[in-house]
């Protein structure tokens, strides 16, 4: 496990849940941009963050029409 910064502790301290768990729902919900802006970070700082915990970010090209469907393992 990463050794979290001061504003990660703060951040989970805020949502009252590890980042580990919400990140990946906030980056697929919002966006890289729009999870930043919601937890109050740069973008820049967001994707340190998701390095950092080994959070594996993906794009997908959808052709209209097309569904993606995401399977949680574990």
């Amino acid at each position: 496990m990463a050794r979290k910064t001061k504003m990660m502790l703060r951040v989970e301290s805020d949502l009252g849940q590890p980042l580990e768990k919400v990140l990946p729902t906030m980056v697929t919900e919002l966006g890289l941009t729009g999870a930043a802006n919601d937890l109050g970070v740069s973008k820049a700082t967001l994707g340190y963050w998701l390095l950092k915990l080994r959070i594996d970010v993906r794009r997908v090209a959808l052709a209209p029409g097309d569904s993606f469907k995401v399977k949680r393992v574990g």
